[in-house]
């Protein structure tokens, strides 16, 4: 399995921008696709978006399309999330999570999941 840290959350306006960072170590970080998933107080965890072992295949929730940008550096064995233009309704918990494949976005198809980075936006 591949072991993953968050980070790069916290307090932001509406209309700002984040950037989140997740850094793998264990296996071979390029053989996993790899996603990003949120969670709102009293919410279920959901899909953001997906990159494939390349990067050159993405997916996005429609929330979420032509504001947030997931890329890779598999060289730094690191998964980022550029978050623009907040809104209030991003608030939650993100995770980053790696899976054997890519293409699904079913949470039980990522097998290892970070611990999570707080973003908060504001009104």
């Amino acid at each position: 399995q591949v072991q993953l840290v968050e980070s790069g959350g916290g307090l932001v306006q509406a209309g700002g921008s984040l950037r989140l960072s997740c850094a793998a170590s264990g296996r071979t970080f390029s053989s996993y696709g790899m996603g990003w998933f949120r969670q709102a107080p009293g919410k279920e965890r959901e899909f953001v978006a997906a990159i494939s072992w390349k990067g050159l295949r993405t997916d996005y929730v429609d929330s979420v399309k032509g504001r947030f940008t997931i890329s890779r550096d598999n060289g730094r064995n690191t998964v980022y999330l550029q978050m623009n233009n907040l809104k209030p309704e991003d608030t939650a918990v993100y995770y980053c999570a790696a899976s054997n494949g890519y293409g699904s976005r079913r949470r039980t198809d990522f097998s290892s999941w970070g611990q999570g980075t707080q973003v908060n936006v504001s009104s």
